[in-house]
């Protein structure tokens, strides 16, 4: 058994500079550890404060690996030989005692320690641990203080379950808020207030489970730690930075303000009525601590000082936090009254003095051009101060959008006189606030755009004038070489502006940002700024502005491609995507052509492996290829081309990624292709793209795969069909091959687009498909019956709708004739048919299902009438009004009626008609769809406010495209749809006067047994059908 001296000295050797003793004593160590007493020993180490703390602080963190690995079986990284329940005990006693050492680090490493103890130990096994805790915190010990509020800081995050949080917090919160009013050391009440704020994520999160407990608890609970937060902020912040050494007392402050946007969003109605004193206060930590920070992060004439513990006490923490709980504010609504006024000019000010670029940005973004991209990119920009100030402004212009431009103009109209008084004085930081105030309107200018067109088509006055300073202001930035932030600032600005500029201003900007992008020497930061304005200038300017100098920025970013890296490539891929866009390429020429794609797929194959470049690649070579300049098309697949088939395939198993991004490639310039492939396209794709296919499990290759061929076929389906392997087999064979192995495969996610591949080899190559056609639809029949996911099965089942309008009876008597496993083919389609036909995606799709549904309804086969399908759910009471989870469903299946195929379809085609004759899930357009009632159990979900009101719906028309799809919808309005479906009669006809005049039609002629069908329908249903008949 080893002795603490034992393991003292193996310590010690783990830390000697001879390689040979530390790894002699490393050895040593891992023998020990798989011995039980080692912990034991351990612990002694670690109490024993006469020993050098060195080796205690060493011993400490063995002990936390001992714990992790040797423990017990609950830590994942266990290793066996636990020890004994008495050396567990002893072990505990040791660390715990750690929690009061005088040696701040030795309590800091057994709070850790302990925290793994509890993870593994509390309740069962440590039953006493939390009296003991809240023991130490009632003392009078700074030191035991100090070591328990690091244990329940992580404690309370992790352990406590639901029915442990309200017991716990009823003995803890009036510890802490004791301490928090003592003379403790800053950072321990700091501690007290952030293990506050857990408790509060922790009442929010059992508040279903708990409703009046956790009700009781806030209504007792925050009301008094709200006063006494309110007590501290109204203290003068000032003093706990007046003294240069020691800002601790700030991390009070950031807690607090932690704690607050915690409550604001999870009990906001508890908040409510601090916020009047809570929110003035904020603005007066902004304004009265805006010195401090100036004179340390932006002129840094001071350097910050350190803190007495680890953590690093930064002023900027206090202030994001103070921004992120002003903004939840803002974003809630809530004190309307007091952002008016001098408190909204104060706050807005506040907002464009504290966004200013700090030295240590200064020094950053000019040396590293993808720091200073990614700190202009919502999504990339690391969390700072100047982007909580950039957040806290989109919320206000969100809220109360022209008071708030208004504000920024006289704001920024102050800025610009400001800083050319300090230019003119020889402040050389004069062009700070003026790079901020241009960042801050800059970056809102989408809603301050829109802001100012609502303005004026309400006869009101322009909120703010943009053009004075495009005309006034941005001219003279553009020439200050010698500050390229600020210039820099100014190409963007007048970008984002671009829709305000006149042609002939816009055309200088455009000309002044491309003689900076061929300067040799400009700096990063301006270099940068200049394609960024290029990219905006390129979306928001009229082509005709743009295309005298589209052909020379094209020329100056194919040389950015291949020095640029991570996000500064992005940025010039992004905007030579949308600079291709332009005029539709038609400035394009042969040779610049054949440098840019030369340029893009050498990026491309250097990285392949990022999901962010390979998402823009596509639409750089479909822009490439797709220009109507003739020979532009051949020029790019001929650069193109044999590159990517290389690619497909060298492609190993664990690079399956590369072939699915290159066949991806391949695919747009399939897309941009107007007059077939060109000769040979297809003999140099096929080889590597079957042999790809044939062998490759990666779902997204195949989905890729089929995509591309669905394209050929389209575009140029006769080389396909000529085009012979070394063995004589066709690519029609080899394409038949690829569906036969897709409708095999248990996976149906590579399969969910086989479907348009079917449908369309069927509309171009039909006479070629039909010696295999019975095989090929017996294959399709049988994946019916274990098919699962509604789009796989979509795609088995359009094609036969596709026949069926196109060749009924022929393909009726071949399914009547088909067994599947006993069954009919015709039996297997309609079941699979009736029971996914309405939750069918996609306009054509959709549409094609429901024709070719009136077609089998009028073909009045025998076959037909008497099969029967499922019908309408059985309702019951013990599952009406109730949640059906899965367990639910198993003891109380949901049953359906059964009801015959022509009843069914009539209801589909019903239905279709109630949803103004598009697929249900287009949203429906009818007036009765206004009077059916939510079943989502949401009914209680009303917060403060009447939710009827207009404004809470204003968004929702951003949100909301054609029949209430949302305007992300591929189905609707993706570009890529092909045109072959779009131009086709389906997509043409009037569907609602189609359905109507079809169901009058069998009503007239009693097809099919009409009238008894009806008898069979609901009231609803029969109702409509009423209403259509009668209607003329």
């Amino acid at each position: 058994m080893p002795s603490p001296s034992n393991v003292a000295e193996c310590l010690a050797g783990t830390l000697d500079t001879n390689p040979n003793v530390r790894m002699a004593a490393e050895l040593k160590l891992a023998e020990f550890m798989a011995i039980p007493e080692t912990g034991l020993a351990l612990s002694q180490l670690v109490s024993a404060q006469d020993a050098d703390i060195n080796l205690r602080q060493s011993a400490s963190i063995v002990l936390r690996k001992f714990v992790r690995e040797r423990w017990s079986p609950y830590f994942q990284s266990f290793k066996g030989s636990a020890p004994s329940t008495e050396i567990k005990n002893q072990i505990r006693q040791a660390v715990f005692h750690g929690l009061s050492d005088p040696a701040r680090k030795i309590r800091s490493l057994s709070a850790h320690t302990l925290s793994s103890i509890a993870n593994c130990d509390w309740p069962d096994e440590y039953p006493d641990l939390l009296t003991s805790l809240i023991s130490l915190l009632s003392s009078n010990s700074p030191e035991s203080v100090h070591g328990a509020m690091q244990v329940f800081t992580e404690f309370i995050k992790s352990d406590l379950t639901e029915d442990q949080i309200l017991p716990v917090l009823r003995d803890l919160l009036p510890v802490l808020l004791s301490i928090l009013g003592s003379t403790e050391t800053p950072l321990t009440r700091s501690r007290t207030v952030s293990v506050f704020r857990q408790c509060v994520i922790s009442l929010f999160m059992v508040k279903e489970q708990h409703p009046q407990p956790v009700k009781e608890a806030i209504s007792t609970v925050l009301p008094v730690w709200l006063e006494a937060f309110k007590v501290l902020l109204n203290m003068d912040p000032s003093k706990d930075v007046a003294e240069g050494s020691n800002w601790e007392g700030l991390a009070v402050r950031i807690q607090i303000f932690k704690a607050l946007d915690t409550i604001h969003t999870s009990f906001p109605r508890s908040i409510a009525p601090y916020l009047p004193e809570l929110v003035p206060a904020s603005l007066v930590h902004l304004n009265t601590l805006y010195t401090t920070f100036d004179r340390y992060y932006l002129a840094s004439t001071e350097s910050v000082p350190s803190s007495s513990e680890d953590e690093t006490i930064e002023l900027p923490q206090l202030i994001t936090s103070i921004m992120d709980f002003v903004s939840s504010v803002v974003r809630a609504g809530r004190a309307k009254e007091w952002f008016t006024g001098d408190n909204a000019v104060s706050l807005i000010s506040a907002i464009f003095s504290y966004i200013q670029m700090t030295d240590d940005d200064e020094e950053n973004w000019a040396n590293n051009a993808n720091a200073f991209v990614a700190q202009e990119d919502d999504d990339l920009a690391p969390y700072s101060v100047r982007v909580a100030g950039l957040d806290l402004l989109t919320c206000l212009l969100d809220r109360t959008p022209a008071q708030t431009t208004a504000t920024c103009h006289n704001v920024i109209q102050k800025v610009v006189l400001t800083s050319d008084q300090a230019r003119t004085s020889g402040k050389k930081d004069w062009w700070r606030s003026l790079e901020a105030a241009l960042t801050a309107v800059g970056s809102q200018a989408e809603t301050i755009q829109e802001c100012i067109d609502d303005e004026q088509e309400s006869g009101r006055n322009r909120p703010i004038d943009i053009e004075s300073l495009l005309t006034n202001v941005i001219p003279t930035i553009l020439g200050q070489s010698e500050f390229p932030f600020l210039q820099g600032r100014g190409f963007v600005f007048a970008s984002q502006y671009a829709k305000l500029l006149p042609v002939q201003l816009a055309g200088q900007y455009l000309d002044a940002a491309i003689h900076v992008i061929e300067a040799n020497d400009a700096s990063i930061p301006i270099k940068v700024s200049a394609v960024k304005a290029v990219q905006n200038f390129c979306v928001g300017s009229d082509d005709n502005a743009l295309s005298p100098f589209i052909p020379r920025i094209a020329k100056d970013l194919g040389p950015f491609l291949a020095v640029t890296s991570e996000d500064t490539l992005s940025l010039v891929l992004e905007t030579l995507s949308v600079v291709l866009e332009v005029d539709k390429g038609k400035w394009m020429t042969q040779e610049l052509a054949n440098s840019l794609v030369v340029a893009v797929i050498d990026v491309w194959t250097k990285n392949n492996k990022d999901p962010i470049f390979l998402s823009i690649f596509p639409d750089i070579i479909n822009s490439l290829a797709a220009s109507d300049v003739p020979g532009i098309y051949a020029t790019v697949v001929k650069q193109a081309l044999p590159l990517l088939c290389n690619s497909i395939s060298v492609a190993t198993a664990d690079q399956s990624y590369v072939a699915g991004s290159a066949i991806e490639l391949v695919s747009s310039l399939v897309k941009a292709s107007t007059n077939g492939l060109g000769e040979g396209f297809f003999p140099h794709l096929a080889p590597s793209l079957f042999k790809c296919l044939s062998d490759v499990e990666d779902r997204d290759v195949l989905q890729n795969g089929i995509t591309c061929l669905t394209l050929i076929v389209r575009k140029d389906c006769g080389q396909l069909l000529a085009w012979r392997d070394a063995s004589g087999q066709s690519g029609l064979e080899h394409v038949l091959r690829l569906v036969a192995r897709i409708l095999q495969a248990e996976d149906e996610s590579a399969g969910l687009t086989i479907g348009e591949l079917i449908i369309h080899l069927l509309r171009r190559a039909g006479e070629s498909v039909l010696p295999v056609l019975p095989e090929l639809l017996h294959a399709m029949v049988t994946r019916m019956l274990t098919a699962k996911t509604a789009t796989f099965v979509q795609s088995l089942v359009v094609p036969f709708a596709f026949l069926i309008n196109n060749q009924r009876d022929t393909v009726l008597a071949l399914l009547e004739e088909m067994n599947i496993q006993g069954r009919t083919g015709l039996d297997v389609l309609i079941q699979t048919w009736c029971e996914n036909a309405e939750t069918f995606q996609g306009f054509w799709p959709s549409r094609s299902s429901t024709m070719a549904l009136t077609a089998l309804f009028a073909s009045e086969r025998p076959s037909l009438q008497a099969l029967m399908v499922k019908g309408d759910i059985i309702l019951k009471s013990e599952t009406t009004n109730v949640i059906m989870t899965r367990s639910r469903t198993r003891t109380t299946p949901i049953e359906f009626t059964s009801v015959s195929f022509p009843v069914k379809a009539i209801k589909i085609l019903l239905h279709e008609v109630q949803s103004g004759g598009e697929p249900a899930t287009m949203g429906n357009t009818q007036d009765f769809a206004d009077d059916v009632d939510s079943d989502d159990g949401d009914d209680n979900w009303a917060d403060a406010g009447d939710v009827t009101k207009d404004s809470e719906f204003e968004f929702l028309s951003e949100l909301i495209g054609p029949k209430g799809m949302a305007f992300d919808n591929d189905d609707i309005l993706d570009d890529s749809d092909d045109e072959d479906l779009k131009g086709d009669p389906i997509s043409q006809i009037d569907m609602q006067g189609h359905l109507v005049s079809f169901l009058r039609e069998c009503a007239a002629r009693n097809t099919n047994h009409f009238s008894s069908v009806v008898d069979q329908l609901s009231a609803e249903e029969t109702l409509v059908v009423r209403q259509i008949v009668e209607h003329t």
